[in-house]
């Protein structure tokens, strides 16, 4: 059911995107009274789910789920409908067109991927309001784990900036310290900078960043879990667990720790509930998990927007998010780091999806999307739409257009380009598969 319901958030977010990319090249393709031939969600080849003649565009859905596109009159694209164009142009054709309005039409796409992705966060700006962690005041400082060592971080720094910039939230401090070159903590009252190997960054994309990176947090009980081994002793939510044996605890992490090494004995533990001391005790089950979740109120701000400072809120991260999605071609692009073998397609992004549905999770995840569509989109590869705003560019610089036959050969090598990107991608997502159940 979980897997279920993760393919189908993928699907109707994919879907969602598409129609409305496509969408944003077919609005001022009419606006100009350009002809649009088809209007398709995935790809139709050979054969379509769907379709439906109206006025002179065909709509339907094809049976391939990897995008989707419209069929411009006139224009050499994935199609290569070449026999139409040798014919002699018509009015009602893309190439009949002048460049600007062309380069409009091409633009379309992303422009609403971007606009799309800006109106999201501002609204959830506006509803939610914008919940994090500070990473620069952190009261008991970070928690790393051996990859995080190896970074060359240590339990109990304060990130103060990365780069030389100072960062606001701790999640994009993560991120900036994978995508960074330095990073400057205060360590025992200490200010100090500390370099960002490569060899760090390639064991943490290893272990696909799982838990290098935290922040140490008191061991106060928020939930615990009904049926648990927590439950069972008689902890409570708002205990602070004070002790196990003769050993003071003071941090989660060291808690943490001793159940690790202390699987399938018993221990006693001290918890302070109301300001009083409570002796209990428990058996530490095999999978070392005793049921509990902590409480992080404490760590945690709330900066609220009312509609107009939405906006422009919404805007920064925006640009923050794909800022950020282009810092990340720097270290895919290192084979130091081995980022690359990290690189996810449609497998790899169900995997992604949250096994529930939540609507933060699913507005957030399409607001990025959005936007990585829109950067991805605008690369400089013929056959992506980048690829068509280079030629037009170079036809308003040079004022005479490339030939049918250039445009035709950069579609076939932009065609061949992406399907070998996909290729590896689609087998790096198998690959990971079977590596887990090797593992």
């Amino acid at each position: 059911m979980t897997l279920t319901l993760q393919i189908i958030q993928f699907v109707v977010i994919i879907s969602i995107l598409v129609i409305l990319h496509e969408f944003g090249h077919f609005l001022p393709a009419r606006w100009f009274k350009t002809k649009v031939e088809k209007f398709y969600l995935f790809f139709d080849w050979k054969f379509s789910l769907f379709k439906k003649k109206i006025g002179e565009t065909e709509y339907g859905i094809g049976w391939l789920p990897l995008g989707g596109y419209v069929k411009i009159a006139g224009m050499i694209d994935e199609s290569m409908d070449t026999e139409q164009m040798q014919q002699e142009p018509q009015p009602w054709e893309f190439r009949s067109k002048p460049a600007w309005q062309r380069l409009i039409i091409m633009l379309g796409g992303v422009t609403v991927n971007f606009f799309l992705a800006w109106i999201i966060y501002s609204m959830l700006l506006f509803s939610n309001g914008d919940t994090y962690i500070p990473a620069d005041s952190l009261k008991y400082g970070i928690l790393v784990d051996s990859v995080g060592e190896q970074l060359g971080l240590r339990t109990g720094d304060k990130i103060l900036a990365v780069d030389g910039k100072e960062t606001k939230k701790f999640n994009d401090a993560v991120l900036q310290i994978i995508l960074g070159d330095e990073v400057t903590v205060e360590r025992d009252g200490q200010q100090l900078t500390v370099p960002l190997s490569d060899e760090g960054k390639a064991t943490v994309f290893q272990q696909q960043g799982r838990n290098f990176l935290s922040y140490r947090s008191k061991p106060i009980i928020e939930v615990v879990a009904d049926s648990s081994v927590a439950k069972d002793a008689g902890i409570l939510p708002g205990d602070e667990i004070t002790m196990v044996g003769n050993q003071k605890i003071e941090y989660w992490d060291q808690f943490r720790e001793i159940i690790g090494t202390s699987k399938g004995e018993d221990i006693n533990i001290k918890v302070l509930r109301d300001g009083r001391t409570e002796n209990l005790s428990l058996r530490v089950p095999d999978e070392g998990m005793i049921g509990v979740q902590l409480d992080f109120k404490d760590l945690r701000v709330t900066d609220d927007y009312d509609f107009l400072a939405s906006i422009p809120a919404g805007f920064n991260r925006t640009i923050k998010v794909l800022t950020d999605q282009v810092r990340q071609f720097k270290v895919i692009f290192n084979s130091k780091t081995g980022a690359y073998k990290q690189v996810k397609g449609p497998i790899g992004i169900v995997e992604m999806m949250s096994p529930t549905w939540d609507w933060d999770f699913f507005w957030n995840f399409l607001a990025m999307f959005s936007v990585w569509l829109a950067f991805v989109n605008l690369l400089p590869i013929p056959a992506l739409d980048g690829g068509h705003v280079m030629f037009l560019l170079y036809e308003i610089v040079s004022g005479r257009p490339p030939s049918q036959k250039v445009l035709e050969t950069g579609q076939i090598i932009g065609f061949v380009i992406i399907m070998g990107l996909m290729a590896v991608i689609f087998g790096n997502d198998i690959w990971n598969i079977v590596k887990r159940f090797i593992e």
